[in-house]
Protein backbone atom coordinates (compact mmCIF):
# COMPACT_ATOMS: atom_id res chain seq x y z
CA UNK A 1 0.00 0.00 0.00
CA UNK A 2 1.45 3.19 -1.21
CA UNK A 3 2.17 5.93 2.04
CA UNK A 4 0.94 10.00 1.28
CA UNK A 5 -0.35 12.36 3.08
CA UNK A 6 -4.29 11.34 2.32
CA UNK A 7 -5.73 14.94 3.39
CA UNK A 8 -3.90 16.82 1.60
CA UNK A 9 -4.42 14.25 -1.31
CA UNK A 10 -8.21 14.64 -0.42
CA UNK A 11 -7.82 18.41 -0.64
CA UNK A 12 -5.84 18.13 -3.57
CA UNK A 13 -8.82 16.09 -5.56
CA UNK A 14 -11.40 17.98 -4.11
CA UNK A 15 -9.41 21.81 -5.77
CA UNK A 16 -8.92 20.01 -9.17
CA UNK A 17 -12.30 18.69 -9.19
CA UNK A 18 -13.77 22.23 -8.76
CA UNK A 19 -11.79 23.84 -11.46
CA UNK A 20 -13.68 21.11 -13.90
CA UNK A 21 -17.22 22.55 -11.69
CA UNK A 22 -17.26 18.73 -10.08
CA UNK A 23 -17.86 18.02 -6.69
CA UNK A 24 -16.31 14.72 -5.67
CA UNK A 25 -17.73 11.82 -3.96
CA UNK A 26 -16.97 8.21 -3.52
CA UNK A 27 -14.11 8.25 -5.25
CA UNK A 28 -12.20 4.43 -4.62
CA UNK A 29 -8.85 3.56 -5.68
CA UNK A 30 -7.75 0.21 -5.87
CA UNK A 31 -4.04 -0.53 -5.67
CA UNK A 32 -3.13 -3.72 -7.52
CA UNK A 33 -0.77 -5.50 -9.43
CA UNK A 34 -0.62 -6.03 -12.94
CA UNK A 35 -1.78 -9.14 -12.84
CA UNK A 36 -4.77 -8.36 -11.08
CA UNK A 37 -4.92 -5.39 -13.80
CA UNK A 38 -4.65 -7.43 -16.75
CA UNK A 39 -7.87 -9.63 -15.38
CA UNK A 40 -9.70 -6.53 -14.77
CA UNK A 41 -8.42 -4.97 -17.95
CA UNK A 42 -9.74 -8.13 -19.73
CA UNK A 43 -12.61 -8.83 -18.70
CA UNK A 44 -13.99 -5.29 -18.38
CA UNK A 45 -12.37 -3.53 -21.35
CA UNK A 46 -11.75 -5.73 -23.56
CA UNK A 47 -8.09 -5.19 -23.69
CA UNK A 48 -5.27 -7.83 -23.38
CA UNK A 49 -2.69 -5.63 -22.05
CA UNK A 50 -1.38 -3.96 -18.78
CA UNK A 51 -2.02 -0.34 -17.99
CA UNK A 52 -1.38 1.95 -15.13
CA UNK A 53 -4.86 2.53 -14.34
CA UNK A 54 -8.85 1.59 -15.28
CA UNK A 55 -10.98 4.22 -14.35
CA UNK A 56 -14.76 2.84 -13.96
CA UNK A 57 -16.62 6.39 -14.04
CA UNK A 58 -20.36 6.24 -11.73
CA UNK A 59 -20.44 10.13 -12.30
CA UNK A 60 -23.55 12.10 -12.50
CA UNK A 61 -24.29 15.69 -13.08
CA UNK A 62 -21.45 17.60 -11.20
CA UNK A 63 -20.86 15.01 -8.68
CA UNK A 64 -18.11 12.72 -9.55
CA UNK A 65 -17.47 9.21 -8.48
CA UNK A 66 -15.86 5.78 -9.28
CA UNK A 67 -13.58 3.06 -9.13
CA UNK A 68 -9.87 3.75 -10.12
CA UNK A 69 -7.73 0.90 -10.19
CA UNK A 70 -3.80 1.03 -10.08
CA UNK A 71 -1.20 -0.99 -11.40
CA UNK A 72 1.72 -0.39 -8.57
CA UNK A 73 3.47 -2.41 -10.66
CA UNK A 74 3.16 -0.17 -13.69
CA UNK A 75 3.61 2.74 -11.98
CA UNK A 76 6.69 1.25 -10.81
CA UNK A 77 7.82 0.60 -14.37
CA UNK A 78 6.81 4.23 -15.41
CA UNK A 79 8.76 5.86 -12.70
CA UNK A 80 12.01 4.20 -13.80
CA UNK A 81 11.37 4.45 -17.10
CA UNK A 82 10.59 8.36 -17.12
CA UNK A 83 13.31 9.06 -14.27
CA UNK A 84 10.47 9.94 -11.71
CA UNK A 85 10.02 9.32 -8.51
CA UNK A 86 7.21 6.61 -7.55
CA UNK A 87 5.33 9.10 -5.25
CA UNK A 88 5.30 11.68 -8.16
CA UNK A 89 4.00 9.12 -10.75
CA UNK A 90 1.37 7.66 -8.33
CA UNK A 91 0.08 11.19 -8.19
CA UNK A 92 0.05 11.37 -11.76
CA UNK A 93 -1.88 8.32 -12.48
CA UNK A 94 -4.39 9.07 -9.16
CA UNK A 95 -5.18 12.41 -10.84
CA UNK A 96 -5.20 11.41 -14.49
CA UNK A 97 -8.23 8.88 -13.36
CA UNK A 98 -9.81 12.18 -11.45
CA UNK A 99 -9.71 14.13 -14.45
CA UNK A 100 -11.07 10.90 -16.61
CA UNK A 101 -14.01 11.21 -14.01
CA UNK A 102 -14.04 15.16 -14.40
CA UNK A 103 -14.54 14.53 -18.23
CA UNK A 104 -11.64 14.58 -20.12
CA UNK A 105 -10.53 12.04 -22.45
CA UNK A 106 -7.49 10.41 -24.07
CA UNK A 107 -8.54 8.63 -27.19
CA UNK A 108 -6.68 11.03 -29.61
CA UNK A 109 -3.34 12.33 -29.93
CA UNK A 110 -5.02 15.80 -29.46
CA UNK A 111 -6.89 14.64 -26.20
CA UNK A 112 -4.16 13.01 -25.00
CA UNK A 113 -1.90 16.60 -24.94
CA UNK A 114 -4.72 18.13 -23.35
CA UNK A 115 -4.85 15.63 -20.29
CA UNK A 116 -0.96 15.74 -19.88
CA UNK A 117 -1.33 19.38 -19.65
CA UNK A 118 -4.04 18.85 -16.80
CA UNK A 119 -2.35 16.54 -14.90
CA UNK A 120 0.74 18.61 -15.16
CA UNK A 121 -0.67 21.62 -13.73
CA UNK A 122 -2.62 19.65 -11.28
CA UNK A 123 0.71 18.59 -9.82
CA UNK A 124 2.53 21.68 -9.55
CA UNK A 125 -1.04 23.17 -7.81
CA UNK A 126 -0.41 19.91 -5.63
CA UNK A 127 3.94 21.08 -4.62
CA UNK A 128 2.76 24.51 -4.34
CA UNK A 129 -0.49 24.39 -2.04
CA UNK A 130 -1.05 20.50 -0.96
CA UNK A 131 2.45 19.00 0.36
Amino acid sequence: MPSFRKLSVRRWIRSVAAEYGKTPGAITYIFCTDVEILSVNRAYMHHDYYTDIITFDYSGGNDISGDLFISLDTVRSNSEKFATAFSDELLRVMIHGVLHLCGLSDKSREEQLHMRQAEDAALSAYSKNFK
